[in-house]
């Protein structure tokens, strides 16, 4: 989307260029041309074979839209999270990375190292967001053909929309015009030629049809302004309170609002600023001095409204808000400092490969969604799945650390059929993480190795013959190394402490994605 700048090559990949012209083919002749042996009639309809079916559209305006558009194509190689060890299999796609990649609105900035390729371009003109109804074309690479794909439709909704790939809940525009495997990635266009958006989603129903999804320029634009600001992407930031819908009138009296608005603070996520300053029971009433509607809404543009999300949305880690609320009955005034969301159980992989320890053949991994959906949610438990989708982190950099399988060897017997099962101590210490649990091993003088499992499981090792045992489980097994390379760098003890055991999960979805109650959101 941008030019210049250091390419990051995460895979090799070829981008081919449009043609400068585009063609298409009309039709010709009218309704009154004769048959002949070079002209045919079809139900009304003459085509006078001796004219060119071939229209040359060189003038068109969409030319030079069309000329900006590439496709790329990629390979890519998945790890392989119940073996962390290794990766998948490869698998080629049309997609995009690697300057930056915005796993929350699934966007990647890419550049390309050879100048020729920037030669006789134009870049495309971000247009202003649409209104209801404007006319809208899609562009580019979809499933049925090899050539450009031009879609047409109109915008049907603008909302904050659930982003499937990322989990979160940014600004969308909902749009009529097909959108298929291949177009994500591709630009939208108004008629103007300008470019309102980037299609990346569709909703699959047999109830409905034709709804695709397409970022705006809005979330496009705080995606480049972060990376220029800091050289990175660091994400949008939150509040990181879960929060109810103040519609009742008897509620908002109980709770002391004298007017319809306001919404309700449920939860608030212990590692965020905002816990600093808000609790449990206060009523958020306005954000930065935009008044929130007690139906969870703002103000946008002239007479519609959107959800509050959309205003924190609009904010880059680090900024201030300054929030209105009632507490109790008392309008107070709290500043306090946004930054993106940290789930326990992670919804991507940072550096793309998951951690691992082995220790005597138990592989500890941390827990995360991908882990989830390579194994099925069936093999994990009703206990662990619990927390995967209720539990906040109480400290930063808290995991959920497990045993996803034991490599058996006669120093494991009797545990070589764990799997997916919690590790909470190592010899009486409470496991923070991955790297703490890896810190405990190195750092143990003790005779035995003492891991203490969910619902008071235990496995006791001898720490001398756990360590002599390790190389003949690898050998075995064709494993590289004993831990994930990130393992090996010196662990820094974190500065806060555990609030609460990690057992206490609450009762309400850790995102909107899996909320499914109209009344409660988080922001």
């Amino acid at each position: 989307m941008a030019r210049g700048g250091a390419a990051l090559t995460c895979w090799f990949f070829q981008v081919e260029g449009v043609s400068k012209k585009r063609r298409g083919i009309g039709g010709g002749g009218g309704g009154g041309a004769q048959a002949s042996s070079s002209s045919r009639k079809d139900r009304g309809l003459a085509v006078d074979f001796k004219e060119s079916q071939v229209a040359d559209f060189e003038d068109l305006e969409e030319d030079k839209f069309l000329n900006a558009v590439v496709k790329v194509y990629c390979t890519h190689i998945a790890p392989d999270y119940g073996l962390p060890w290794q990766k998948q299999r490869q698998h080629a796609s049309t997609g995009r990375q690697v300057l930056a990649r915005g796993i929350e609105c699934d966007l990647a900035l890419l550049s390309v190292e050879n100048e020729e390729f920037w030669r006789g371009t134009e870049p495309l003109q971000l247009g202003r967001l649409p209104c209801l109804q404007d006319s809208v074309t899609v562009v580019g690479y979809p499933l049925g053909g090899d050539t450009i794909s031009v879609t047409k439709g109109v915008v049907s909704r603008i909302e904050v929309t659930p982003y499937a790939h990322g989990t979160s809940d940014l600004l969308g525009i909902q749009i009529d015009a097909a959108i298929n495997p291949g177009n994500s990635g591709g630009p939208a266009f108004n008629d103007q030629g300008e470019c309102i958006g980037v299609a990346f989603q569709v909703f699959r129903s047999d109830e409905a049809e034709n709804i695709g999804y397409v970022i705006p320029t809005t979330v496009v634009s705080h995606f480049l302004n972060d990376y220029q600001k800091n050289g990175k992407y660091t994400g949008f930031p939150c509040l990181g309170v879960l929060l109810q819908k103040l519609e009742n009138p008897a509620l908002r009296e109980s709770l002391k609002v004298p007017s319809s608005e306001g919404v309700l603070v449920r939860r608030v996520e212990p590692t965020a600023p905002a816990s600093k300053v808000l609790r449990k029971g206060d009523v958020i009433t306005s954000f930065d001095g935009v008044n929130v509607g007690c139906e969870g809404t703002v103000p946008f543009r002239s007479t519609e409204r959107i959800a509050f999300r959309y205003l924190t949305s609009q904010k880059y880690a680090g900024d201030v808000a300054q929030l209105g609320i009632i507490r109790a009955g008392n309008i107070m005034k709290v500043q306090t400092v946004l930054q993106p969301r940290k789930h326990l159980v992670p919804f991507h992989v940072e550096g793309g490969q998951p951690s691992y320890l082995i220790v005597a053949g138990l592989v500890f991994t941390p827990l995360t969604e991908p882990f989830i959906e390579e194994e099925c949610e069936e093999t994990l438990g009703l206990k662990l799945l619990a927390k995967a989708r209720y539990s906040l982190a109480t400290f930063e950099g808290e995991q959920i650390v497990i045993v996803s399988q034991v490599l058996a060897h006669e120093v494991n017997i009797g545990y070589e059929h764990m799997g997916n099962q919690q590790v909470i101590k190592l010899n009486g210490t409470a496991v923070k993480n991955i790297h703490h649990l890896a810190h405990l091993v190195d750092n143990c003088k003790d005779k035995f190795l003492t891991f203490e499992f969910e619902d008071d499981f235990l496995v006791v090792l001898d720490r001398e013959e756990a360590t002599t045992a390790s190389s003949d489980i690898l050998k075995e097994h064709a494993i590289p190394a004993i831990r994930s390379s990130d393992l090996s760098e010196p662990y820094v003890e974190a500065e806060q402490e555990i609030k609460k055991p990690n057992d206490d999960f609450g009762d309400s979805p850790v995102t909107n994605y899996e909320m499914g109650v109209d009344c409660l959101l988080w922001a």
